[in-house]
């Protein structure tokens, strides 16, 4: 039996991908706040986190590794204002967050995270 486990797999990507217990998320932008501010595009996409993570029987102090790409780094204490909000209290992943040109206009930032599950 495959250690391997891949969730909404399409041509060029898995929405997930688990191996043994930890679970590999490919990267969130905003679905319900489009062209809004950085801080309601993050909640969104954390509140998208929370959800998935939720279905594979995980939370978020269970992250192990978080990667934020900003669309514009004068953002990063905006962000970080809903992201310190939300993260688990001595829990927080490993993190890395840089600028970065995203694939939409309209995206202030993505997240891809890595989880324990």
């Amino acid at each position: 039996m495959s250690r391997i486990r891949r969730i909404g797999v399409a041509a060029r990507y898995s929405d997930l991908v688990i191996l043994d217990d930890t679970a590999h998320f490919s990267g969130y932008v905003p679905e319900t706040t489009l062209g809004r501010p950085v801080a309601e595009q993050t909640k969104d996409i954390l509140d998208q986190i929370d959800q998935s993570l939720a279905e594979i029987g995980s939370d978020k102090s269970k992250l192990l590794q978080a990667t934020i790409w900003l669309a514009d780094i004068a953002s990063y204490d905006e962000m970080n204002a809903v992201w310190d909000a939300w993260v688990a209290p001595g829990q927080a992943p490993a993190r890395i967050c840089v600028e970065s040109k995203l694939a939409d206009p309209d995206y202030a930032l993505e997240i891809r995270v890595i989880a324990a599950c």
